[in-house]
This record gives C-alpha cells, sequence and structure tokens, in this order.
C-alpha cells in the first residue's frame, strides 16, 4: 500500500503487514491553475495503480496544447493522476494534481514495490489536504 498525505506533503509505502518500508517528501495539485482556470488539487480517496510507464514518460495534456512536461516513472491511479518522479519536490503544492516525490524513490517504487493492473495493483490511499 502506498499512502499520500498532501497535509504532511509526505508519502509512505507499506507491506503486507503494515510496516513502513520507505517514505519521501511530496507535492501535489495546487488549489487553481491559471492554464485551466480551476482548482486542480489532487483527488482524493482510495485507489490503485492500473498502469505504469518508465523514466521516459511525458504527459498527454501538459503544458496546455503541447503536452511533454516530464513525468519519469509514472504510476497511474486515477484517470489522468499519476505518482511520478519530479527533479524538483517544492515543499508546496505546484502541480495541476499529479503527485510528484523525488527520482530515485519513484524509481524504487516503479520497478521495485508497486504492482500493475486489476485486483492485483497496490492499493493507493489519498488522505484530504
Amino acid at each position: 500500500m502506498v499512502v499520500v498525505d498532501p497535509g504532511v506533503m509526505a508519502w509512505g509505502a507499506y507491506d503486507s503487514y503494515g510496516n513502513l518500508v520507505h517514505w519521501g517528501p511530496m507535492s501535489g495539485g495546487k488549489n487553481y491553475c491559471s492554464d485551466v482556470k480551476r482548482g486542480c488539487r489532487t483527488v482524493v480517496g482510495r485507489f490503485k495503480f492500473y498502469h505504469q510507464r518508465g523514466p521516459n514518460c511525458k504527459s498527454s495534456k501538459f503544458p496546455i496544447g503541447r503536452g511533454g512536461a516530464p513525468m519519469p516513472y509514472c504510476m497511474f491511479f486515477h484517470g489522468g493522476f499519476a505518482l511520478h518522479a519530479s527533479p524538483v519536490v517544492p515543499g508546496y503544492h505546484a502541480s495541476h494534481g499529479c503527485v510528484r516525490i523525488f527520482k530515485e524513490d519513484a524509481k524504487w517504487m516503479n520497478e521495485e514495490f508497486a504492482s500493475f493492473g486489476g485486483k492485483d495493483g497496490t492499493v493507493v490511499v489519498v488522505n484530504p489536504y
């Protein structure tokens, strides 16, 4: 299970016994995105990872009209919402809704921890802000 807590700007990965095995800082969606003229906070709830890509993952939507924003080691958990690597995890919510974590953490989660698809996808819990 992966728990994302935007309120404390941290995430944790837990094994099947409930033991914390890895954690780190995160940054989620900001309150308002001027380019889309609406709020863009990270969706909250209980989800499962359903799709992953590797180090060359890129956004198909952002920047608006072009796409191509880097999202290395992206792991999708709800629609277009993903947990992915970022060179900067700024200490405030700065994205269009994705969960940004450090590259080494995203690589580890993507390649060594998480499972993807169907009933076997790793559970992702995103707590309210």
